[in-house]
């Protein structure tokens, strides 16, 4: 069953993928950019190309993403996916469903510091960022490209759209609300209540192992994780089609402060776009 780490763009998706892949998928808890690849990203428009899907024709994609779930399902165990995708139902064909999905974590960030970090992911000016998170609904889907997650178009929906989207797992309690913030002010807390949740969804009792508990939080750390980018690159790292060169993946992180790096129009642009949003989570 699926276990969905879902998440606008952004907003910390990364970090939990990195924590969870070296709790579960190493002997020690020692943190290194293969692991993550234990937690693929959904959709991933090659598996859509694998079981003869046109993938030119996005109607039949979004038609067949339960399929493809059923496919690689694995009912009997846990596995994790990423996904920026907001839980969209178009002409009538949904995301997921309960029959493949056990829960979802949810993580979000204050889109103050998600603009600033889009900003320089896409390289795109603050403003344009800004519209993207207002206003824009999908992004990908550049099919000439050969190999990356920029192949697959995906359905964010608007920063709001998203987050009231993955809202209706709640009824079922099946929903965990995670606060990027909360990661960086209480890590061992967060990634404490993380795993309690996981445990609780798969109906097992809840041993922690210490050891790779401390190990992951010291391997996870931000400035670790840039700094093995430096050294070794990270595949997901987009590249710059002006320069040719790859835009650091691991950029500010925590460091990233909205009330520095902001004009004040953007921030009156942002927080009267999401201000009901913001003032739910606590931002405002």
């Amino acid at each position: 069953m699926i276990v969905w780490l879902a998440s606008y763009p952004k907003s910390g998706n990364t970090l939990v993928r990195s924590m969870l892949a070296a709790y579960f998928f190493s002997e020690e808890g020692i943190y290194n950019f293969d692991l993550i690849k234990n937690i693929r990203q959904f959709p991933n428009i090659r598996l859509f190309e694998n079981i003869g899907i046109d993938i030119k024709n996005e109607k039949e994609v979004i038609k067949n993403y339960i399929k493809v779930q059923e496919i690689f399902n694995k009912k009997n165990s846990i596995q994790f996916l990423k996904t920026h995708s907001y839980l969209f139902n178009i002409d009538n064909y949904g995301f997921t469903d309960l029959k493949n999905s056990l829960g979802v974590i949810y993580i979000v960030r204050d889109p103050r510091n998600v603009v600033t970090s889009w900003s320089k992911f896409a390289d795109v000016s603050i403003d344009k960022a800004a519209d993207t998170l207002i206003n824009t609904t999908q992004f990908g889907g550049d099919l000439n490209v050969k190999e990356g997650s920029e192949r697959s178009m995906v359905h964010m929906g608007t920063w709001k759209g998203n987050f009231h989207s993955w809202k209706s797992f709640q009824y079922q309690e099946r929903y965990l609300l995670l606060k990027y913030e909360d990661l960086i002010v209480d890590r061992e807390k967060t990634f404490l209540k993380i795993l309690e949740f996981i445990y609780k969804l798969k109906k097992t009792k809840f041993d922690l192992d210490k050891t790779k508990f401390k190990n992951v939080l010291e391997t996870t750390d931000f400035e670790k994780m840039k700094e093995l980018e430096k050294k070794k690159g990270f595949f997901e790292a987009k590249i710059n089609k002006k320069t040719g060169q790859k835009i650091p993946f691991f950029n500010l992180g925590p460091k990233n402060n909205w009330k520095q790096l902001l004009d004040k129009k953007i921030i009156e642009k942002i927080e009267n776009a999401f201000e009901k949003e913001m003032i739910e989570l606590g931002y405002l």
